[in-house]
């Protein structure tokens, strides 16, 4: 018979469902309850066409094509019924596609996959998969604030999984034994691109897009690779030992690295560009935030991000024995601990919020205690306070908070007419960074001064031209932000690069709502702890205060993960044809069909929560194996699918068989031996 499919001619056999002559033809129409053995079934609804004539939509699997048919699966209304068929299922699809510490990783790494291979004592494996995001897993392990940690499901139970430090321990294990997996590199494009800036998101675009076969070299101002990783983290956090060996493996990719470079000095940005075919700023947030106070210009007042990298690059800045440092971030508890090895006597915080409110991690606060640092909480710069030019103390606005902001922090607010001094030989205001606009005037900024891009895919509004980073947009982040954006600036680059356009879509995804009790039955396990050198040794050296996880106590501490995400995210067939149609998960959410988990399949075990009812594996049991194990229970909307087990015998079948756990589109079953 002949008939029209999506405008295509086409040919099949009488008696062929629309579904099969459209497979005939290579055209496919989404479905997920079609298996060819088993014959029509109808029970997803979402290989619905629309036939010329025809006043319904028509499952395709079910409908047997006629002579000259007009069939359109793509057409607004068959999308639309599409999505609404995939709408409801996800709508009663009660299941973890990822993981949250994926979902709140900013570059989304596949945490619940590292942490499993370091549980496993695969280690190369692990770092293999952290690279599959970014390159430098043992430097961002040992700096990142982990937004991954605060979103993992452990924290329901008693404490977050360590994520951060297994992810530098398994890099570290790597780098000692040197079997890291060897990385792909595509045949050589032929194509120029140019990186300015050599920090976490100059290095993560450099090594993406070399592996993609690009000539990417990258530019920096600074002596040495690594940005404010190299020169705004303290070596007693991040050995620069560690940090070189990695930017030396992106080297080793063939990405070529020019130090000593400055756009507006050695040459102008247009210059820059023609030597590329396209270019990524990627030149961070290099100038320290001023305070606004009086004073601000004496000798003896530093930024925090100057006075760290006067630091690093050997200088020894006179600071003299009294110092406080301004703000309450992770800088200004670098920034203090630092203070105190360069032999700072006594070292003040001054923070106008209480602890509650810091925005520093609580380790590196309590660290910094633990080290002689005092913090003044409820307290504001109100002026510097000089003598023949030089600091000799600060006054003090005293706080007291008010009505939460916009992002529900109290507000501090002034206590009218109170006020407190103290004596000082400096003050390191560490409230922020910005960027330096010179050299690319260029580019067009943003009211805050920063690169404006497009904030999908980095691109600016000069063409072949993108940027990423602590330089564009809102400004200044944390690293592994920076790194996500720099991941889609590279996709977008390589897009450019061969003649397209890349715009990130919304991937769809369902996820649970979860409380303490659900993991009420969960045994506690005590979080691993970092072991550390001594306070009193610690603070008069750089050496590292972190003396590493033991491999025994990284696989204890990775065996505590609940592996949230599903174990077939990559190949299920509902998520993929979900994020097809940009389905609305939450559109129809309501009450679950009656979830549980079962293990009597032997070596499959069924997840109810997931289960769409699609009927696969009942069928594929019955009409394949010949078993008949499963079957469909219950009536409406209370309907579940459950096993009977006969005899032994059946059971022992089961074991071998799987067929069921093969053929489920939705992770619902999955084989645990």
């Amino acid at each position: 018979m002949h008939l029209k499919i999506d405008d295509v001619e086409v040919e099949a056999e009488e008696g062929s469902t629309i579904l099969e002559a459209a497979k005939t033809a290579g055209i496919e129409i989404p479905n997920l309850c079609y298996l060819k053995e088993l014959g029509p079934y109808g029970a997803c609804g979402v290989c619905v066409v629309e036939v010329k004539d025809c006043p319904k939509m028509l499952r395709a699997c079910a409908t047997k094509i006629a002579p000259g048919m007009v069939v359109y699966t793509k057409s607004e209304k068959a999308l639309a019924t599409r999505k609404l068929a995939l709408e409801l299922l996800m709508g009663d699809h009660d299941g973890d596609c990822q993981g949250p510490c994926k979902l709140n990783c900013p570059a989304h790494t596949d945490c619940q996959k590292y942490v499993k291979e370091i549980a496993e004592g695969r280690f190369a494996d692990a770092v293999a998969t952290v690279m599959e995001t970014f390159p430098i897993p043992a430097s961002i392990g040992r700096v990142c604030p982990h937004p991954c940690e605060k979103a993992c499901r452990r924290r329901l139970v008693e404490e977050p999984i360590s994520i951060a430090q297994l992810k530098y321990f398994a890099a570290d294990e790597v780098r000692k034994d040197g079997n890291a997996r060897p990385i792909k590199v595509a045949a050589p494009t032929g194509k120029k691109v140019g990186i300015v800036g050599g920090g976490p998101a100059g290095l993560t675009a450099a090594f993406k897009l070399a592996q993609w076969g690009h000539d990417v070299t990258v530019y920096d101002q600074m002596p040495e690779m690594g940005g404010m990783l190299r020169y705004g983290i303290p070596e007693y956090r991040l050995p620069k030992a560690v940090l070189k060996y990695e930017t030396d493996a992106i080297a080793a990719l063939g990405v070529t690295f020019v130090n000593g470079f400055k756009i507006g000095r050695d040459a102008t940005f247009e210059k820059f560009r023609s030597w590329f075919d396209a270019v990524i700023v990627a030149n961070g947030a290099w100038k320290s935030t001023g305070m606004r106070v009086k004073g601000e210009e004496l000798k003896g007042v530093w930024g925090g991000i100057d006075f760290l990298r006067a630091v690093v690059t050997g200088e020894k800045p006179e600071i003299g024995e009294r110092v406080a440092i301004v703000g309450g971030g992770n800088t200004a508890m670098d920034a203090c601990r630092t203070a105190v090895r360069v032999g700072a006597k006594e070292v003040f915080v001054v923070y106008r919020r209480t602890r509650r409110e810091m925005p520093a991690e609580d380790i590196e606060i309590t660290e910094a205690e633990e080290e002689g640092v005092k913090f003044k909480f409820l307290c504001a710069p109100d002026e510097i306070l000089g003598r023949d030019g030089k600091v000799c103390g600060m006054r003090l606005q005293v706080m007291e908070l008010g009505e939460p902001d916009e992002r529900g922090r109290r507000k501090p607010v002034p206590v009218e007419g109170k006020f407190e001094e103290i004596a000082l030989d400096s003050v390191i205001a560490a409230i922020g960074q910005r960027n330096d606009p010179e050299g690319f005037e260029a580019l067009p900024q943003t009211p805050k001064g920063t690169i404006a891009a497009d904030e999908g895919n980095f691109a600016t509004a000069l063409p072949g031209v993108f940027a990423c980073g602590d330089t564009v947009n809102k400004g200044a982040g944390i690293a592994i932000g920076a790194i996500a954006q720099a991941n889609e600036a590279a996709l977008a680059v390589n897009a450019f690069l061969n003649g397209g356009e890349y715009r990130p879509m919304k991937t769809i995804l369902s996820e649970r709502e979860l409380t303490e009790k659900d993991f009420a039955d969960r045994p506690r396990i005590a979080r691993t702890k970092m072991p550390q050198r001594p306070p009193q040794e610690r603070r008069g050296d750089f050496k590292e205060v972190n003396l590493g996880l033991s491999v025994e106590a990284a696989q204890a501490e990775a065996k505590r993960c609940l592996e949230c995400g599903c174990h077939d995210f990559n190949d299920c067939s509902l998520v993929r044809l979900a994020n097809l149609v940009q389905a609305d998960t939450r559109r129809f959410k309501g009450e679950f069909h009656p979830g549980f988990e079962e293990k009597k399949l032997v070596t499959i075990e069924r997840n109810q929560r997931k289960c769409i009812l699609c009927g696969q594996c009942v069928r594929a049991c019955e009409k394949i194996a010949g078993k008949g194990v499963l079957g469909l229970v219950g009536r409406g909307f209370k309907t579940v699918i459950k096993p009977e087990f006969r005899d032994a015998d059946i059971t022992s079948v089961c074991g071998s068989c799987r067929l069921c756990a093969e053929t489920c589109p939705t992770g619902a079953l999955r084989i645990v031996q």
